[in-house]
């Protein structure tokens, strides 16, 4: 399986810790970069890749090592770079792992995993070779067919990264899925998660029992005809398909624990003084009483939260939609995606939240209410919808089955309530009128919805006002 080693150090590793590096597989070792100069690759005797070092990346938001490694960095800011060694050559892991060892020797810090990275000694390579790398394969890609590009990984949680993001733009341009296989410890971050496309994209969990399972479905899986695909009994039909579920994913696990998901749109003029983020932060002071701790175009999120910033760079990529991950303190674990759109009506920000809540800790809920009157009355609200779910504080998406969330509320936005015909908006079918939020000349309307964990009867409700607001 690949393996990725992390140099985590105090000082940004400068050129000469970088060829002192780069000397691990000894002084004949050819060296070759790629993506515009941001990766430098170890290579063969061939010039075929060993081991891809990205460029290191400036990290400024406490809690992202421990978040995504489990490991304990050096205190902000610190640097943060990655190595990832070729599937299926030991040698090409002990390289990493040296070469992150040296890194952070010379550089000040740690390397993770630590039973990586024990040696600084050269690596024996002469006569190392690995398989021909296909034409159209991303230095991440481990395995690639005419369906679909496969990505082995080995840590504990699998992180929208910068090579990862490259590796799905680079499936989606070739028409492939990318389906990425993990042992079964190994959790998904929700930002990989809202990103992943549909089939035959999966993440596939390796299991002693079942061999490999969807880590989102719990489908034993199979690898036939070029990939990775449900097992289909002999005695299946089309209406019975009998899809065999792993038994680790239905190994349910019930610690207490909950979330709290919001997902909103917004649609602002189309502007040079427009701040994006505003409504984004907006909720999270709203529902926490602090501002997102820091945010970045990939994970770890690199950057202390500046809507400023953020806007600079999606006005700098505009047209082309921008894709952002948030995060919160340690204290309150809070993760986000924001996408930002160039449309006809404007600018659209369309955020998906969740925040994370131990047993013993209440969720806000007293405060969505308020929450969607800020977003009506200052951010130009389209929608939102806010769901309450049995789901782990920490955030992270375990391989096994978690419960789907239930609706507490649904918000319409003023403009969308305008446009209704007659007064549909606010004359529904729910037992709860809905509640006007805003100038009353021009509403908005706030939906109560039941919002039980244990009764997911609340999908009925609100599929009921779905219709009735559509003129279903």
């Amino acid at each position: 399986m690949t393996k990725d080693v992390i140099a985590l150090t105090q000082r940004m590793p400068d050129a000469w810790a970088v060829i002192v590096g780069l000397l691990s597989g000894g002084p004949d070792k050819l060296v070759n970069a790629t993506g515009e100069g941001a990766v430098v690759q170890l290579c063969d005797e061939q010039g075929r890749p060993l081991v891809s070092v990205e460029a290191p990346l400036l990290v400024q938001v406490a809690g992202e090592a421990e978040r995504l490694l489990g490991a304990t960095a050096p205190p902000v800011p610190f640097w943060w770079t990655e190595a990832r060694a070729t599937t299926g050559v030991p040698e090409a892991e002990r390289l990493a792992g040296t070469f992150a060892a040296r890194l952070a020797l010379l550089s000040g810090g740690t390397a993770w995993p630590p039973e990586a990275t024990r040696s600084l000694g050269v690596v024996e390579t002469d006569g190392v070779s690995v398989a021909p790398t296909p034409a159209a394969a991303q230095p991440a890609v481990d395995v690639l067919t005419d369906k679909v590009a496969v990505v082995i990984m080995d840590r504990p949680v699998v992180a929208m990264t910068a090579w990862l993001s490259d590796a799905f733009r680079a499936a989606a341009a070739a028409e492939r899925g990318l389906q990425i296989v993990t042992p079964p410890g190994t959790r998904l971050s929700p930002a990989v998660l809202g990103a992943m496309p549909g089939w035959p994209s999966r993440w596939i969990v390796q299991d002693e029992r079942d061999g490999y399972y969807d880590g989102l479905s719990g489908a034993v899986l199979r690898w036939q005809e070029g990939m990775f695909a449900t097992v289909v009994p002999a005695d299946a039909t089309e209406e019975d398909p009998r899809t065999p579920v792993a038994a680790s994913y239905r190994q349910v696990v019930n610690t207490g624990e909950r979330q709290l998901a919001v997902t909103f749109r917004t649609v602002h003029p189309a502007d040079d003084r427009l701040v994006l983020g505003g409504a984004l932060e907006t909720v999270w002071r709203e529902l926490t009483g602090e501002p997102p701790a820091g945010w970045g175009t990939a994970e770890p999120a690199n950057l202390p939260w500046s809507p400023g910033r953020l806007t600079d760079v999606a006005f700098a990529r505009a047209p082309e939609p921008t894709w952002f991950v948030v995060v919160g303190g340690p204290e309150r674990p809070g993760l986000a995606t924001v996408r930002v759109s160039r449309t006809k009506a404007g600018v659209e920000e369309t955020v998906t939240l969740a925040f994370g809540y131990g047993a013993d800790e209440d969720p806000p809920l007293d405060r969505i209410r308020g929450t969607a009157e800020a977003l009506v009355t200052r951010h130009r609200l389209q929608s939102m919808l806010v769901q309450l779910r049995k789901a782990e504080r920490g955030l992270t998406v375990p391989p096994r089955f978690e419960g789907p969330g239930v609706p507490l509320a649904f918000v319409l936005g003023a403009e969308e309530v305008r446009a209704m015909p007659d007064d549909r908006a606010r004359r529904t079918p729910l037992s709860q009128p809905p509640v006007a939020l805003g100038p009353k000349a021009r509403p908005a309307y706030y939906y109560p919805l039941p919002g039980d964990p244990s009764d997911l009867s609340g999908w009925a409700d609100f599929e009921r006002l779905m219709r009735h607001l559509k003129g279903a």
